[in-house]
């Protein structure tokens, strides 16, 4: 591990089944450097972070002109960037605090992508990198680009800012530590095996929290890629109908610039921002006007969001509004040349 040192050894640890061993109390990672980011850099920051753990040495100036020439980065795009970089990548969902300790115990830091309120903005979505635990605190530790190198989150904060993304997590390893990795994760190594994963836990989540939005969009999203578009779509549904929780998203008269009294519904009015499968799911099932209505939303406050541009050139195909949708797709290339999905969508039209 270069440049990194574990704060306990744990070499009987990984001689053990897939997170099966007993874990130490306390794990702090340390040897990565720490990073802040500039406006909208959450995500190069964490990606190079994470792979400083391994000896890299790129920092947001020279990942952010490759990673994110405009708004959103997704986990995808993430991965793929260290993935170009020569480490491996795993790209994972429904993940749960137990995993994280464990991956961390065996000295891997984690990328999570979770909820994220500040003080003048409101709710976002946020990558931070997990670098260690302490049970008797009930606290993991994170580097995380906005807050500084040293910053705790109580197990029970974790989780409920976690579950906004349902639990994505990215795993940057060099190609030698691989297959250590996948031993480690068992099951979750197999592709789909995840999403299934994430189809249990947020249906439970639907059971005991049956007014909880961020439980009914998880489900939403894991049915989508379980191939069950049309239960997909009654989720995301229960998701915008519920109530909100107003901790994750102020209202004006608590914080400047935050949730637009014009917003209504159950979710986050910047959720639109980062996930993207609720417009897929009402394109699927017929229903294209309302993506343009949640892109149109997206695209009031941030005009130049690709993703929004793109998913409202689709559902502007799909109601016959062939010039409207060239024009989205050519907006969303000049705000993000090389968008190789909406270079096709517009060669398809």
């Amino acid at each position: 591990m270069r440049g990194m040192r574990v704060a306990l050894p744990l070499f009987t640890l990984l001689a053990c089944g897939p997170l099966a061993c007993a874990l130490p109390s306390q794990v702090l990672l340390t040897g990565m450097r720490h990073e802040y980011q500039r406006l909208n850099n959450c995500g190069p920051v964490t990606i190079g972070m994470a792979m400083s753990v391994w000896g890299g040495n790129q920092t947001q100036a020279v990942i952010a002109p490759v990673l994110k020439p405009n708004k959103n980065v997704g986990p995808g795009e993430m991965a793929s960037y260290a993935s170009k970089q020569g480490y491996a990548v795993h790209s994972g969902v429904a993940g749960t605090p137990s995993l994280l300790r464990s991956l961390v115990a065996a000295g891997f830091p984690v990328i999570i992508e979770t909820w994220f309120v500040t003080g003048e903005e409101g709710g976002m979505g946020h990558y931070r990198l997990v670098t260690g635990y302490d049970d008797r605190a009930a606290e993991f530790r994170a580097l995380d680009s906005f807050y500084g190198p040293k910053v705790r989150m109580p197990y029970a904060q974790l989780s409920k800012l976690w579950r906004g993304f349902g639990g994505t997590y990215l795993v940057v390893v060099p190609k030698n530590k691989l297959a250590q990795l996948n031993a480690l994760l068992g099951e979750r190594s197999v592709p789909g095996n995840e999403w299934r994963l994430a189809l249990r836990a947020a249906q439970s989540e639907t059971q005991t929290r049956p007014q909880d939005a961020f439980a009914w969009f998880n489900l939403g999203t894991a049915k989508l890629h379980v191939g069950d578009a049309r239960g997909a779509a009654r989720a995301y549904d229960r998701a915008r109908a519920a109530p909100l929780d107003r901790s994750l998203d102020p209202s004006p008269a608590e914080l400047y610039k935050s949730r637009p009294a014009r917003v209504v519904g159950g979710l986050p009015w910047r959720m639109s921002w980062y996930q993207f499968g609720m417009l897929e799911t009402y394109l699927r099932v017929g229903r294209p006007a309302e993506v343009v209505e949640i892109a149109n939303a997206v695209l009031r406050d941030a005009p130049d969001h690709e993703e929004a541009l793109y998913w409202r050139g689709r559902a502007r195909a799909a109601l016959g509004q062939t010039s409207a949708a060239q024009s989205d797709y050519q907006a969303a290339l000049r705000f993000r040349p090389g968008f190789d999905r909406a270079a096709q969508a517009l060669r398809q039209l």
